[in-house]
């Protein structure tokens, strides 16, 4: 097979024996070419940059940075670069915020080598792979409306709990170790996204669905 047919791609799983499992699976297929293996998504964000492999391999539950906000960071930066997820869990949430974030396949790690395969090619030709639970779940998203604060993001999620706590925008930004500006902008996205007309009725919004645990008094 000549090298241009080649799928380029990387691994990314906190969990060294998963990547030396997936590893060996590489080697039983000619079309396939691993390029890169990363421990958490910051590592696999720095290393898309380095190697710009075609698909990536992505596990959602890691440190430092979650495999859902890896995906997004690739997908933004690399719109090229396809991202399968492949995880351990079926949970709506996780399925969920793979997709959104721009993920192209969500297969579970019981899935067998040649479906794996076929999922890496079908992800590099721009087709969707979907375990059977993943597909229930978008089946269901179509049916039910949204819940309000679907679309926060980790971040602003950090910060709206910070808000039920009263802290101020300076007295957050001291908490996360970012700017003052970037807690507006965080905030204010916060209101847009809750449609909140002020921080009080963004935390009332807040409670009310559940959106943060209460505040301990």
């Amino acid at each position: 097979m000549q090298q241009e047919n080649v799928i380029r791609v990387m691994l990314v799983d906190d969990h060294a024996v998963v990547r030396s499992g997936l590893s060996a699976f590489m080697l039983v297929y000619d079309d396939l070419e691993l390029v890169a293996e990363a421990r958490n998504g910051r590592e696999a964000v720095m290393l898309a940059e380095l190697h710009r492999p075609d698909v990536v391999l992505m596990d959602l539950v890691m440190p430092e940075m979650d495999g859902a906000q890896a995906t997004r960071a690739i997908r933004e930066r690399w719109p090229e670069v396809q991202v399968v997820a492949l995880t351990s869990f079926k949970e709506d949430d996780l399925v969920q915020a793979a997709l959104e974030a721009g993920a192209i396949g969500y297969l579970l790690k019981n899935v067998s080598s040649d479906e794996l395969a076929a999922a890496i090619r079908k992800a590099h030709e721009g087709r969707a792979t979907l375990a059977p639970e993943a597909a229930q779940v978008l089946v269901q998203a179509t049916r039910a409306p949204k819940k309000l604060g679907h679309d926060l993001t980790a971040r602003e999620r950090e910060v709206l709990a910070l808000l039920v706590q009263g802290l101020s925008n300076r007295q957050i930004a001291s908490e996360l170790i970012v700017s003052h500006s970037t807690v507006k902008f965080h905030v204010s996205s916060i209101l847009s996204k809750l449609g909140a007309a002020s921080r009080t009725e963004a935390v009332a919004l807040a409670l009310q669905h559940g959106l943060v645990a209460p505040r301990d008094e």
